[in-house]
Formats: C-alpha cells, structure tokens, sequence
C-alpha cells in the first residue's frame, strides 16, 4: 500500500490527532467521503497516517461531536448528510457566514421584480402601503446543493443598486455594506416551522409540505431605520442556527450572597 500520509508537524504546537482530524475533515467537506459513506476503518487510519489507534480515536471522536460522522455499531463510522450552522449572535448574511466555515456557496436568481408592498411588507420597512419596493427570490446553494430559499424585500432606491449588483456570488448585505454605502446596525430574528408550498419545493427539491425552518429577519442601518426584510426558507434538516447564552443573576438578597459567596 502507498505511504499517503500527509506532512504533519510532529513538533507542531497544534496536537497530532487535530491535524488528522482537519485533513478527515477536509475529505468530508470537499465530497471526498460522501454523506452516508463508510469512513475507513480505526485500523486504516491509522496504517494510512502511520500514529497510534489512540491518536485515530480522539481525532474521529472530534469529527463526531461536530456531526459531521456517526458511528453504527459492530459497522463503524458513517459521514453524516452535512449540516450547516450559523451563529446569530452578530449579523451575517448566510454566504458571508458559511464562506468563513469553508463551506462553498452560490446563488440562484430567481426573480427580482419591483411590486407594490403589501400590507406586511410596508408596516415591516415602515412605508405605505402600496409603495414600490424590490422583492427578490434567490435560491441558496451550499456546496451546490439546493438549501435555502430567500425572498427580500429593500425600499426602491436600494432595489435599483441592487439591481445591477452580482447577486449570484455575493450576500445583499455585502452589496448594501460596498456598494450601496449602508451601515447596518442590527436585526430582529423570528424563527419558526412551516411546510414547503409547491414553488419552494420546487426550488429546494423537496416534496410538497415537507418541513422547513422559516426564518423571518427585519435589518436595520445604523440609524435604526428598517432597510430589508426577508424570509429565509431552510430545507428540513440542512442547516440550523446556534446561540450562546449566558445565566442572568437574580438582582434579589439571595443573588447578591452568592456573588459574594463565590468571591471569597
């Protein structure tokens, strides 16, 4: 068999079993070991990086927790069907988030259109009813897999940039950032369930009321004036969004003995 271990720093700071772990892991992303597939065996990794069985165990271990293998027992280890994540804690557009994982994404314009605001849309981005807007449908592609779809709606004057803008490689909020000259300042997020109707089945090659996680996100510039509103429709079990959380003290007499408890 062909010595096809790669040239690992053995007197790296970074461990050993994380350097096989991200070169693993390379191989998942990039369609090496396809989803589902059967990931080489503990004894072949570790004939084919040339370390020991501990070694292959922590690095497989690591790629576990990450969801990215599962094992079966008595079978050994599978690559799970990949599953995007995004931390909502700073504003990012979805490209912008997952570029910065490794992750390739395009997308596919499907419509942009000027229409009237509905009702919805206008008390959203705080104009009147009717106003002209742009709405826009784009299909989210990650590693040239269908995943999200998106529909915006900007006031016109914004829609009229956007419209001669590279909206099949590039995040909207990049375009408002660069080229539009907007600072954003924040968003509110609403998510949800709901089940894909005919054209976004469709699009995302799903079946007709298959689940879906909808996110509703309304973006404010710097000036807290509402500037984009979209629902973003992610294919059931693709994509997900985490949140850190921290436990806020009570300000009550108890509260204030333990602070001073864990201070002494």
């Amino acid at each position: 068999m062909q010595n096809s271990r790669p040239p690992f720093e053995f007197d790296s700071p970074v461990p050993l079993y994380q350097q096989i772990k991200e070169k693993l892991r390379g191989g998942i992303l990039d369609g090496t070991y396809p989803p589902h597939s059967r990931m080489p065996s503990e004894s072949e990794l570790q004939q084919m990086f040339e370390v020991s069985r501990i070694t292959i165990r922590q690095a497989l271990g690591d790629l576990q927790k990450e969801g990215l293998i599962f094992k079966v027992h008595g079978k050994g280890s599978f690559v799970s069907q990949p599953k995007a994540a995004q931390n909502i804690t700073s504003l990012q557009g979805f490209a912008e988030a997952m570029s910065g994982e490794g992750h390739e994404i395009f997308n596919r314009v499907v419509s942009f259109a000027f229409v009237g605001a509905s009702a919805e849309v206008a008390a959203k981005l705080k104009i009147d009813e009717g106003t002209t807007v742009a709405e826009i449908h784009r299909i989210r592609l990650l590693n040239r897999k269908a995943t999200s779809y998106e529909v915006t709606f900007v006031p016109e004057s914004l829609g009229k940039k956007l419209q001669r803008a590279d909206l099949i490689t590039r995040d909207i909020f990049l375009v408002l950032e660069n080229d539009c000259g907007v600072t954003l300042g924040g968003a509110d997020v609403a998510i949800d369930a709901t089940a894909a109707d005919a054209a976004i089945a469709l699009a995302l090659q799903t079946k007709k009321g298959a689940p879906l996680l909808r996110v509703e996100r309304l973006t404010y510039d710097a000036g807290k004036q509402p500037i984009d509103f979209e629902y973003l429709y992610f294919k059931g079990g693709t994509f997900q969004y985490r949140l850190k959380v921290d436990r806020k003290r009570s300000p009550g007499p108890q509260g204030s003995r333990r602070l001073k408890t864990e201070k002494a």
